[in-house]
C-alpha cells in the first residue's frame, strides 16, 4: 500500500511542492478563533519566503534575538522516505500544544471561588473590575465564547478610571469585529445604531457619560445648550474667550502684570491666585512678589500669548475656543503650578481633540511629558481600537512594548494589567513567536500584582518560549508559573526538560502529579503519554481520552499509530471520532493525509475544501503547501463537475446530512464564481451547522460585500445584525429590502426574526403566512424545504397536528431530510410512540454519524432502547450533556445516589456545563450535603448568575448550611 502511495504522490509531483529543509512536529491545533492558521498541525511557519531580519528585541529573561520565520527547531513529524520529503506522518513526532491559559486542576472548586470573590466585592469595597477580568482568565479553558465576552462586560461596567474603560471598551469591539458590517471601520469612528453603549470611545473617555446603565450612546445625543454665559461680575466685556487671549480686561479690575519678554500681560491677582494654592502663596503670601503689581515671568516657561490665555481662563473658567497652541501652555503652566482645575480642563480638551491614529501620534508625546492622563488615555483609544494593524507601527510598538514606554505610561497613569493583558491576547494571536508577544508577555508580568494574574503572565511566557524554541528560558517561566500555585504549568517544565533531552525526569514530574491527585485530570495522563515507551503510552492515552473526551491528542496519536500499523480504515475512523463533535483543521488534514495514502483522492480533497473553508489561508504539509495547490496537483485524480455538476452534488449531500460533503461542494462552486453571494450565503449557514461561527459570520459578510443588487444586500446585513442581537434592525433591513423586490430570503429572514420568541397563536400563524410568501418566491428546492420543515414546527406549538404533519410531508419529498424529526414529533404529539421512533429510525439511517439524531429517538423508544441510544450519542459526540443528566436521573430513580453523581462528575470533569452543576447540586441537596450543594450552585451561578432555579437552591442550602456551621 504504501509503495503504491509513494508512486502516486511521485507522479503528482508532490515531491516539488513540499522540499524544505525541515518539518516541524505536529501538534493538536484546532481551528484558529482568529488568525489564520499556517500551519496544519502546530500553526507555524507560512511557506512564504522569510522576509529580512526584524529590528532587534531581546528577551528580558533570555536577552536571545529570534527571527519569527526561521524554522523552529523540533523533530520532523514524517516517516523521511528518501523519495518523498513529507512522507508519511510518524506517531512518535506527534506532540499537543499546551494551553496558554489559565487551567485549574478542579474547575468546579475554581468557579465557585470566582463566584464567591465576585459577591464579596459587591458587597464590599473591593474592585469589581478586577475580580471579573479574573473570571475572563478562568472561563478562557471552558472555551465559551459566550461566557468570555460577558466577563468582559462586566468588568467594563466596573471600570471607574478612563484608562481601564478605554482598555476594555476596545477589547470588547475587538472580540465583535467579525459581526461589524464594515470590518475595519475607522478606530475612532462615531457609534452606529448597533454599536453597543459599553464600546463607546466617548463613553470610555469621560467620566460624565460612563454610566453603565445610560442606554443612549454619547455620540447619537443631541448637542448640548449653549452655555450659559458668565455673570457679569466675572466675565468683564461681551467677547468672546478668544478674543481675551488679547483683552486687557477692565481697567478698574486689572492689578498685576506678569511680565514676558518686555510685554506685559495683565491680570486679576484674585483670579490668578485662586488658580492654585502656590500662585495664592506667592501672591498673598510672604514673597516679595506679594508687594509687586510687576511680576517678572520671563524665565517661567510660559510665552506671552499662553499668560494672556491663562489670564483669560482664570477669569472665565473656559477653553472654548483656545486654540491648540495656547492649550498645550496651559497644560504645562498647570503643571509647573499645580493648578488642578486648569489641568484637567486641558486634558478634557486636548482629549476630545484625538479623533484618529494620526492626532494620538501627534499628542501623545506632549501627554506623556505632562503626564496628562485623559489626554494619554484617548491616544492610547487610539491605539488600541486599530489592533492589531497599530502593532505594526514602529512608534506605537516602541511605546507600547518597550519597558521605557511602559514606565512613561505609568508615570501618566495608563499603565495597567488588563492592557498588557489585551495586548498580549491579540500579539499572541497573530503571531505566538514574535518579539512583540514576548515584550508585551514580559509588561504583563511586571504590571501582575495578583496570584492569579502573575500565574497568567508566566505561563504565557514559558508557552511563547517553547513555541520559540527557548526550552531553558520557558522551563525557568513556567517553574516560576508552578511556584505563584499553577499546577497546570508543571505540563510545561515536563515539556521543556523532554525537548532539553531529560525524557526520564519529564517523567517522573508528570508521574508525581498524577500521583498527587485523587482524581487527576485528563491532560495530565496526555502529558505522561509523552515521556512513556512502548505498551505504557496507550493505557495514559485511553485514560486521558476516557477523563476528558474532548482532548485531541490521544485520538490523532492512536490513527497515526493504527496507519504504522497499515490499517488505514481505523486510522481514518478513529480521526473521524474528533470530527463528530469537533471542525478541527489538524483532524480534518490529518484524514485527508490518511485517504491520500489509501488512494481516496475524492475524499481527501472534500477534506482539504472544508479546510479551506475553515481557513483559507490554511498551508498543508506543516506550512509547505497551501490547500488550493494540493487540490490542482490532485485534478487529475478527481472528477471534474461543472456548475450543474456541482448543484446536483450539493444537493444529494444536503440532502444526506452531509455537511462537510456539502461545505466542500460550495467551496469548489466558489472557486469557479467567488462573487456568488448566494453560495457565500450556504457557506455560512453549514458553518453555523458545524458551530463555526466566526467562519460562518466572515463568509456571511462576503455575501454581503458580493452582493449585486440591494435586497439582496439588505438581507445579508439583516442576517449579519440578527446574529449580533439587534432584532429590531434586522427586521428593519428586512423590511427595506421586501419594498426593494419581494424574494424567499427576505421573507425567511423577517420569519425567521419574529418566531424566535413566544408567540401566540395568532402571530404564529402571521409568520406562517411570511414563510409562505417565501416560497411563492423563486428559490430551489434546498431553500423551500428548510422553509416547510419551519412552518412545520410552528404548526406543532400551535398544536395543529396536521397542517404540520402536511408541512413535514411536502419539506421530506423535496428531501430535506431533518424533517423526519419534526415528523416524528408530530406521531409522539398524537401518542403514535412507535411511528415516532420509526421516523427517527429513518433519520439515522441517512446521517449515521449524527448524535442529535440518535439523543431524540431516544425520547420515543422503550427504556434499554433509549440507554442505547443515548451512549451511541455519547460516543459520537461526548461533549452532549442530555445523556449524561437523563442517565444520572434513572440512577436517582433507582437510590443509585453515588452511581447518578458519578455519571454527571464524568461529564462536568472536562464541561463544567449550568445544568449538570444544577443538578448535582440537587442530588447533593437530596444527600444532605450542604457544602457540596453551595459549591455547585457557586459554580453554576459563576457560569450564569441570573438562574432563578440555582439560586433558590443555593438560598435554601445556605440557610441550611448555617446552624452547622
Amino acid at each position: 500500500m504504501t509503495n503504491n502511495f509513494l508512486t502516486t504522490i511521485k507522479s503528482l509531483k508532490l515531491i516539488e511542492g513540499c522540499k524544505a529543509a525541515q518539518f516541524y512536529a505536529l501538534s493538536s491545533v484546532g481551528v484558529s478563533s482568529g488568525a489564520s492558521t499556517s500551519g496544519s498541525f502546530d500553526g507555524s511557519a507560512s511557506g512564504r519566503p522569510a522576509p529580512p531580519p526584524p529590528p532587534k528585541t531581546f528577551s528580558a529573561r533570555s536577552g536571545s534575538l529570534y527571527y519569527p520565520h526561521a524554522a523552529p527547531s523540533t523533530s520532523g513529524a514524517f516517516a523521511a522516505e528518501p523519495h518523498l520529503p513529507c512522507g508519511l506522518p510518524v506517531a512518535a513526532a506527534l506532540e499537543p500544544r499546551l494551553d496558554a491559559c489559565l487551567r485549574p486542576v478542579d474547575h468546579v472548586a475554581a468557579l465557585a471561588a470566582s463566584y464567591r470573590r465576585v459577591s464579596a466585592a459587591a458587597e464590599g469595597d473591593d474592585d469589581l473590575c478586577d475580580v471579573y477580568l479574573e473570571q475572563h482568565a478562568l472561563f478562557h479553558s471552558i472555551g465559551d465564547a459566550r461566557l468570555l465576552r460577558r466577563a468582559l462586560r462586566a468588568a467594563r461596567v466596573h471600570a471607574d478610571d478612563p484608562h481601564r474603560r478605554v482598555v476594555l471598551a476596545a477589547w470588547l469591539r475587538y472580540d465583535r469585529r467579525e459581526d461589524e458590517l464594515d470590518q475595519t471601520p475607522p478606530p475612532l469612528a462615531p457609534c452606529t445604531a448597533t454599536t453597543p453603549l459599553l464600546e463607546c470611545p466617548r463613553a470610555a473617555i469621560f467620566a460624565g457619560v460612563s454610566t453603565g446603565v445610560d442606554t443612549v450612546c454619547p455620540c447619537r445625543r443631541p448637542p448640548p445648550p449653549p452655555a450659559t454665559p458668565p455673570p457679569y461680575r466675572l466675565r468683564r466685556n461681551a467677547s468672546d474667550a478668544a478674543s481675551e487671549l488679547g483683552d486687557e480686561g477692565e481697567p478698574e479690575t486689572i492689578d498685576l502684570w506678569f511680565v514676558i519678554a518686555e510685554e506685559e500681560v495683565a491680570c486679576e491677582r484674585s483670579c490668578i491666585a485662586a488658580l492654585s494654592k502656590p500662585l495664592n502663596t506667592l501672591l498673598y503670601g510672604g514673597f516679595a512678589e506679594a508687594h509687586r503689581d510687576r511680576i517678572e515671568f520671563s524665565r517661567d516657561g510660559i510665552s506671552a500669548r499662553g499668560m494672556r490665555a491663562v489670564s483669560a481662563y482664570s477669569r472665565h473658567g473656559r477653553l472654548d475656543d483656545f486654540p491648540p497652541e495656547a492649550i498645550f501652555e496651559l497644560l504645562a503652566f498647570a503643571n509647573k503650578f499645580c493648578c488642578d482645575g486648569l489641568k484637567a480642563a486641558c486634558d478634557d480638551k486636548l482629549a476630545s481633540m484625538v479623533r484618529n491614529v494620526d492626532d494620538a501620534l501627534s499628542l501623545i508625546d506632549l501627554g506623556l511629558e505632562e503626564a496628562s492622563q485623559l489626554l494619554v488615555a484617548a491616544c492610547l483609544q487610539a491605539f488600541l481600537r486599530d489592533l492589531p494593524k497599530s502593532l505594526t507601527n514602529p512608534d506605537i510598538s516602541r511605546l507600547l512594548c518597550s519597558p521605557e514606554g511602559r514606565d512613561r505610561l505609568d508615570i501618566a497613569g495608563n499603565a495597567s494589567f488588563a492592557m498588557y493583558y489585551f495586548l498580549s491576547s491579540v500579539a499572541m494571536e497573530q503571531d505566538m513567536r514574535s518579539n512583540a508577544t514576548v515584550m508585551l508577555l514580559e509588561r504583563l508580568s511586571e504590571c501582575a500584582e495578583l496570584p492569579w494574574q502573575k500565574q497568567l503572565a508566566l505561563h504565557q511566557l514559558g508557552c511563547v518560549m517553547l513555541e520559540r524554541g527557548e526550552f531553558e528560558d520557558a522551563q525557568e517561566w513556567f517553574e516560576d508559573a508552578v511556584a505563584e500555585g499553577h499546577v497546570y504549568s508543571i505540563a510545561g517544565v515536563a515539556r521543556a526538560k523532554f525537548k532539553r533531552g531529560h525524557k526520564y525526569s519529564a517523567y517522573k514530574l508528570m508521574n508525581t502529579v498524577v500521583g498527587d491527585y485523587d482524581e487527576p485530570a485528563g491532560w495530565m495522563f496526555q502529558e505522561r503519554s509523552l515521556y512513556c515507551v512502548g505498551k505504557e503510552k496507550m493505557p495514559d492515552l485511553e485514560t486521558a481520552t476516557e477523563l476528558d473526551p474532548t482532548l485531541t491528542y490521544p485520538y490523532k496519536y492512536r490513527a497515526v499509530a493504527l496507519l504504522e500499523e497499515d490499517n488505514i480504515e481505523s486510522a481514518i475512523a478513529e480521526v473521524g471520532k474528533v470530527l463528530g463533535f469537533k471542525m478541527a483543521t489538524d483532524c480534518l488534514e490529518l484524514r485527508a493525509w490518511f485517504y491520500l495514502a489509501l488512494e481516496e483522492y475524492e475524499l481527501a480533497v472534500q477534506d482539504v475544501r472544508a479546510i479551506l473553508t475553515l481557513d483559507p489561508n490554511y498551508m498543508m504539509f506543516h506550512g509547505k503547501m497551501h490547500g488550493e495547490h494540493l487540490i490542482e496537483l490532485l485534478r487529475g485524480q478527481v472528477e471534474q463537475w461543472d456548475m450543474a455538476d456541482c448543484w446536483m452534488q450539493l444537493y444529494d449531500r444536503w440532502s444526506a446530512v452531509d455537511d462537510i460533503g456539502s461545505l466542500a461542494v460550495v467551496q469548489q462552486m466558489l472557486t469557479r464564481e467567488p462573487g456568488n453571494s448566494s453560495l457565500r450565503f450556504r457557506q455560512s449557514l453549514l458553518l453555523l451547522r458545524l458551530n463555526c461561527q466566526k467562519a460562518a459570520m466572515r463568509s456571511l459578510r462576503f455575501a454581503r460585500n458580493c452582493s449585486a443588487h440591494d435586497h439582496e444586500r439588505l438581507v445579508y446585513e439583516g442576517w449579519i445584525l440578527y446574529d449580533s442581537g439587534h432584532r429590531e434592525e434586522a427586521l428593519a433591513k428586512t423590511e427595506e429590502s421586501i419594498r426593494l423586490q419581494r424574494s424567499f430570503e427576505a421573507f425567511f429572514l423577517k420569519a425567521y426574526v419574529l418566531g424566535d420568541s413566544s408567540l401566540d397563536t395568532e402571530s404564529s400563524l402571521s409568520v406562517v403566512q411570511l414563510l409562505e410568501h417565501a416560497n411563492s418566491c423563486a428559490s430551489d428546492n434546498l431553500r423551500k424545504g428548510q422553509a416547510y420543515n419551519n412552518m412545520g414546527s410552528i404548526y406543532v406549538d400551535c398544536d395543529m397536528l396536521d397542517e404540520a404533519a402536511e408541512c413535514y410531508g411536502i419539506a421530506l419529498n423535496v428531501k430535506h431530510t431533518r424533517a423526519h424529526q419534526g415528523l416524528a414529533r408530530v406521531h409522539y404529539l398524537k401518542n403514535r410512540k412507535k411511528a415516532a421512533y420509526e421516523q427517527m429510525t429513518k433519520l439515522i439511517e441517512i446521517a449515521k454519524n449524527s448524535a442529535s439524531a440518535y439523543e431524540k429517538r431516544s425520547e420515543y423508544g422503550e427504556r434499554d432502547h433509549t440507554k442505547e441510544d443515548l451512549n451511541t450519542a455519547t460516543y459520537l459526540d461526548p461533549t452532549r450533556t442530555y445523556p449524561y443528566r437523563y442517565r444520572a436521573a434513572v440512577l436517582m430513580d433507582e437510590n443509585k445516589e453515588e452511581e447518578a453523581i458519578a455519571e454527571l462528575s464524568r461529564a462536568i470533569a472536562f464541561k463544567p456545563d449550568l445544568q449538570l452543576l444544577h443538578l448535582r447540586a440537587a442530588f447533593f441537596d437530596s444527600l444532605r450535603d450542604h457544602a457540596s450543594t453551595l459549591r455547585d450552585c457557586e459554580a453554576a451561578l459563576c457560569l450564569d448568575p441570573t438562574h432563578g432555579d440555582t439560586l433558590d437552591l443555593h438560598n435554601k442550602a445556605s440557610k441550611k448550611a448555617e446552624p452547622e456551621s
